[in-house]
């Protein structure tokens, strides 16, 4: 048995590697932005070998871009916060949606990949991921048609999801009957009253774990939910929350709800990118349970971080003895238009940059005598295709000169780009990352 898990480790291994070089193969074209014009109908893999320079490769703007070195450092100081904490890291895909960061991801010790929906779960499997936690709940029954054919065609494909009702449940084993494997799932605990999904009571959630072990279809395996979404939250409010989250698996285990045959652990998640440092002193105190538990983390901003929201929020900030994550984004633009000594604007907007959480942050302006801080400059609005920006005196800004901006939400800055270039220190592009949204 040991030998066949391995011949068929190694053959996922194998198709992973595959599909992620066949993007290599993809032509550049007019549907990726700010791609240089003269390089339309070479393969991503011919203009990646060309190690073109962001500034003078003919790249035009707007353009998002990826540092190397940081993308790199983040993913180190995840896997170690993780190892060191002594937690399963599932960082969630719906970031970056990026399956080469997933593959990065999970080369830097993830257990696989949390995602939200399921066209997020297709494109995670087309990429050969083969472990994956949705944080919702799924009743939809063309996806749970597919997720149940997807665990019959591969044993080794490793699927959870949340539930929170028992109406849940009752759509679940509708769609679910006659299927060779049950679903896993586990009984999410709101947040709190007012919080987003999830049952708002342990007494509700015990009659959910009721009603999953009154079918064949699924297999309670764990409990979880979203820190994230606690009202008001401060440290105190998290971590009574999550003390909440342990009692209700130490509660479930004393019941004998996790004896279904062939369970193996017991999954206990939580963990957005605010709050991982209380789940980790919470979860560092879950007592023993009657099989291994598996501490799941579910943090996903991390792998870019950001200059605004997460800069702020960032647990490191509250234990910086553990590290600190650097943000990896840089919008460039270009000033089109200086109307007045006060203003001007730069060819990027709402449709390339997040906005939804701050407003872009211009750091840096590259003219021709070389680059300086963008001391005086910021950005007050956002167009579709503007940025609008207030300039103080003597900034000497002028039309024509590239303008970078740090952004404030990972989450909503990846999805506008479908084609990223990873980019070194010096300005050599050594990659470009392909997003599905």
């Amino acid at each position: 048995m040991a030998a066949d898990s391995a011949t068929s480790s190694a053959a996922d291994s194998a198709t992973t590697a595959e599909r992620l070089a066949a993007l290599a193969d993809e032509r550049v074209d007019h549907r990726f932005k700010g791609l240089p014009p003269d390089a339309e109908g070479l393969t991503v893999g011919e203009l990646t070998a060309q190690r073109r320079n962001l500034f003078s490769g003919g790249f035009t703007t707007p353009l998002l871009a990826l540092s190397a070195e940081r993308l790199d450092h983040n993913l180190r100081l995840m896997e170690t916060y993780a190892d060191r904490h002594g937690l399963v890291f599932a960082p969630h895909g719906k970031t970056s949606m990026a399956p080469q960061l997933f593959q990065r991801q999970i080369e830097h010790g993830a257990w696989g990949i949390t995602l939200a929906v399921p066209h997020q779960v297709r494109v995670a499997r087309a990429f050969g991921i083969q472990r994956v936690f949705l944080a919702n709940e799924l009743v939809d029954p063309a996806a749970l048609g597919w997720i149940s054919a997807q665990l019959a065609a591969d044993p080794g494909f490793r699927f959870l999801c949340y539930v929170d009702s028992v109406r849940g449940v009752e759509l679940m084993d509708a769609a679910l009957r006659g299927t060779s494997r049950p679903v896993d799932v586990v009984v999410e605990l709101a947040a709190g009253e007012g919080a987003r999904t999830g049952a708002r009571t342990e007494a509700e959630c015990a009659a959910v774990a009721d009603a999953v072990a009154g079918v064949d279809t699924l297999r309670l395996v764990g409990v979880a939910g979203y820190e994230g979404e606690v009202p008001d939250a401060d440290p105190e409010r998290v971590r009574a929350w999550l003390r909440r989250l342990t009692a209700l698996a130490v509660e479930f285990d004393k019941a004998g709800r996790f004896s279904s045959a062939g369970l193996d652990e017991i999954v206990v998640s939580a963990g957005g990118s605010a709050w991982f440092d209380a789940v980790a002193d919470v979860f560092a105190g879950l007592p023993e349970l009657s099989l291994p538990a598996c501490k799941l983390l579910r943090s996903g901003a991390y792998v870019s971080h950001d200059d605004g929201h997460y800069r702020e929020v960032t647990p490191f900030t509250r234990i910086p003895e553990e590290g600190a994550l650097h943000p990896a984004f840089r919008l460039w633009a270009q000033v089109v238009s200086r109307p007045s000594p006060e203003q001007a604007f730069a060819n990027a907007g709402k449709r390339d940059a997040a906005y939804d959480l701050h407003l872009p942050e211009v750091q840096v302006v590259r003219a021709d005598d070389g680059e300086r801080p963008a001391d005086g400059i910021t950005v007050t609005g956002l167009s579709d295709q503007h940025a609008w920006i207030r300039t103080d005196e003597g900034t000497g800004l002028r039309v024509g000169d590239w303008v970078s901006m740090g952004l404030s939400h990972p989450c909503t800055s990846f999805d506008k780009w479908q084609l990223i270039p990873v980019v070194e220190q010096d300005g050599t592009v050594v990659d470009y990352i392909r997003t599905y949204f």
